[in-house]
């Protein structure tokens, strides 16, 4: 992990559509190399603890992030938007970003949902000025149902795209996974993490923890993304 000092977040709000707006948390580390628009999943907002140490984890990497609220969690609904709102909440998203860090080259994605809605997005028109997405658990499909339907729309996407997943991940069954990212040529890289599940828990047995393994996962974010910005 780097040094790099990282001011706090700092509260923010986006402007999506027709008077909707929501919420997001900018935080911007001393000499930040890039930035990610992150975007929460299904059943957790921005503020959720998976969502706070990957922004400070990635800040301690040099890199600034936006995290953004669904109009659907900022209405305190456990129902998701569908996807042409979750779609024009991470253009809105991006939108801000740009204004907010004018300077620095962009990726896109978030944990699982919010991953999804975002490479949906890329896939009908691309984000402006997005260099990547990347994904933190893609959901290829519901538990208990593999099937990679989810993932069809990922060939209209022609960034780069990075996908950090568990090999315990039960919404993403590697038989399914591996062969869509290979179908994907050199635009998607594959990041497996030993034992982690769709939240990167790790079971005691795996003799390493959630923490540790975040770290590799960060790592490989940091890694990823020094690749792509540097083409």
């Amino acid at each position: 992990m780097g040094n790099t000092t990282a001011a706090a977040a700092k509260p923010i709000v986006i402007s999506v559509a027709d008077g909707v707006r929501v919420s997001g948390l900018l935080q911007t580390p001393a000499r930040a190399r890039a930035g990610y628009v992150l975007a929460h999943g299904a059943g957790a907002g921005m503020t959720h603890p998976f969502m706070a140490a990957v922004a400070e984890g990635l800040a301690a990497r040099g890199i600034a992030t936006l995290r953004t609220q669904f109009p659907s969690m900022e209405r305190g609904s456990k129902r998701p938007d569908p996807p042409k709102l979750a779609q024009a909440a991470v253009r809105a998203a991006v939108a801000a970003a740009h204004s907010a860090l004018p300077q620095l080259p962009l990726i896109a994605g978030g944990k699982s949902f919010g991953g999804r809605m975002t490479s949906q997005a890329q896939a009908e028109a691309p984000l402006p000025g997005v260099r990547g997405l990347a994904f933190f658990g893609f959901p290829l499909h519901a538990a208990g149902r593999p099937s990679a339907e989810r993932g069809r729309h990922l060939v209209d996407v022609k960034v780069p795209m990075l996908f950090l997943q568990g090999t315990r991940d039960a919404l993403a069954s590697l038989d399914q996974l591996k062969p869509l990212c290979r179908s994907l040529g050199r635009r998607a890289t594959l990041k497996l993490f030993a034992d982690a599940d769709h939240s990167f828990h790790v079971p005691a047995r795996a003799g390493r923890t959630d923490a540790q393994v975040l770290d590799d996962v960060l790592d490989a974010f940091a890694a990823w993304v020094a690749d792509v910005i540097g083409r």
